[in-house]
């Protein structure tokens, strides 16, 4: 498995990887980017339909349950995700470079902190359970089923862990459709399980629970029999499982940063409800309808933004720096021409979309208003996830972190602290989301276009 550095083709000819070193750019990006759109549309499909058969069929009590831990899951989860894109940032660049035993060690490397990281997550999460549920002022009649989901949920959570991983090792090298087949599956048999465990066994919420657990289990176990026996370069061996330091080291330059700036962004959230809350069930409803529909259409722009992280740090790899700058210009292009459509369609058809989720004027009204308000500005948004994509591609997180920080948790308190005192309306409160994307634009874009990022390349390649 050990080859020296570039002696074989990189890929096989059977291969399912990607090889973005070379080709049209726009084709390659498209052909990364839509399985991995369709990928996150299949898992925000999961995370809906867990709440529909809970409010269906188990009850309000339930339902408020499952949402009330979304926070708590997502800060949790975030951070190992940001690791695994700083996993995935350097098995790409050693990928790019054609350098198959650094390939292999990353691979070996990533693999271990995945199994060390799900034991803490399990441990941390299932004690930690009460103490985070008392620190978010959980009402008491949803305490026990809140309690109940989240310990099912952290004991099973080395599954997700393992298979976004897994499945970030398959995407550093240009396979998304595999990943894509998996996670169909998975989503398949949660729903499947969910109707199984709630309707015919009546095990409730802790039903839900075990059901997403057991789908998560299964395509871990999928994505490993896949790495393992692979007969291509980023196969898996686990006799070679190992940490090699210095790859750590580089992992964690990139993923921490990443990690980071997705927890504490998923928690500062929590603060933004606490001032939608004090308008009534009415307004909250509204901004809750806003949130399920603006997750879609953040979709293709999170796909772009991955797709120009993987871009440019196998070009960066093969030390082709106009190649990624080109790859990085046409990846903000098609996004912003598909949330530009996106975004009129929304706006057209704002009180059908709320609807579908509740029929009641206040609501609808509420709806329709942070819809329309906010849409246009997501053009802002995909400035941010594909500048922000291409410097982690780079190797460089810590700016990305720096500037989205700054400008989605610090800048949006101080805007909420102060527009509210001047005009305490929904609409006010409602703008704290556009105002951190544009400020959080201006900035990325200014360090991208003017700090010289491609003077400061990683040294860590040329070993």
């Amino acid at each position: 498995m050990h080859h020296l550095h570039g002696t074989i083709p990189h890929t096989h000819s059977n291969s399912k990887a990607m090889d973005m070193t070379s080709g049209s750019i726009s084709r390659l990006l498209l052909a990364f980017a839509l399985p991995l759109l369709l990928g996150n549309l299949f898992q925000q499909l999961y995370n809906t339909v867990d709440s529909l058969v809970v409010g269906n069929f188990v009850g309000t009590e339930a339902l408020a349950a499952v949402g009330s831990t979304t926070s708590i899951i997502n800060t949790m989860v975030s951070f190992f995700n940001g690791v695994s894109i700083g996993a995935g940032v350097i098995i790409s660049q050693y990928y790019g470079a054609h350098d198959h035993d650094r390939l292999h060690l990353s691979i070996e490397t990533t693999m271990a902190i995945t199994f060390a990281g799900s034991l803490a997550l399990t441990a941390v999460g299932v004690l930690m359970v009460p103490a985070m549920l008392r620190f978010m002022s959980t009402p008491d009649d949803v305490m026990e089923s809140a309690s109940v989901y989240l310990r099912i949920y952290f004991s099973g959570v080395s599954g997700l862990l393992v298979y976004n991983m897994g499945s970030g090792i398959l995407r550093a090298v240009g396979d998304t459709k595999r990943p894509l087949m998996f996670l169909c599956f998975s989503s398949f048999l949660n729903i499947g399980l969910d109707l199984l465990f709630v309707i015919i066994f009546h095990l409730g919420i802790a039903g839900v629970g075990y059901a997403t657990i057991i789908a998560q289990f299964l395509s871990a176990a999928l994505i490993l029999l896949l790495l393992t026996k692979s007969t291509d370069v980023y196969r898996f061996s686990w006799k070679d499982l190992c940490v090699k330091k210095d790859i750590l080291k580089q992992i964690l330059i990139v993923g921490l940063p990443t990690g980071l700036q997705q927890a504490l962004t998923s928690f500062s959230n929590v603060f933004v409800q606490s001032y939608i809350n004090s308008f009534g069930s009415g307004c909250m409803a509204g901004w809750s309808c806003y949130t399920k529909i603006d997750q879609f259409i953040m979709l293709p722009l999170r796909s772009m933004g991955q797709a120009s992280t993987t871009f440019v740090s196998q070009n960066i790899g093969a030390r082709d720096i106009p190649r990624s700058k080109k790859g990085t210009a046409t990846a903000l292009v098609m996004a912003l021409i598909i949330t530009f459509v996106s975004a009129a369609l929304l706006w057209l058809f704002a009180p059908w979309m709320v609807r579908l989720f509740n029929k009641e004027s206040e609501v609808v009204r509420y709806g329709v208003l942070f819809l329309r308000m906010c849409v246009f500005f997501m053009l802002f948004s995909c400035v941010n996830q594909v500048l922000a994509g291409a410097l982690r591609g780079i190797g460089n997180a810590k700016v990305p972190m720096i500037i989205m920080l700054s400008s989605f948790v610090v800048f949006r308190q101080i805007y909420l602290l102060i527009a509210t005192r001047i005009s305490d309306t929904a609409a006010v409160v409602g703008f704290g989301y556009p105002a951190g994307w544009i400020v959080s634009a201006a900035l990325m874009t200014a360090y991208y276009l003017f700090s010289g990022w491609e003077k400061k390349l990683p040294s860590s390649l040329d070993q």
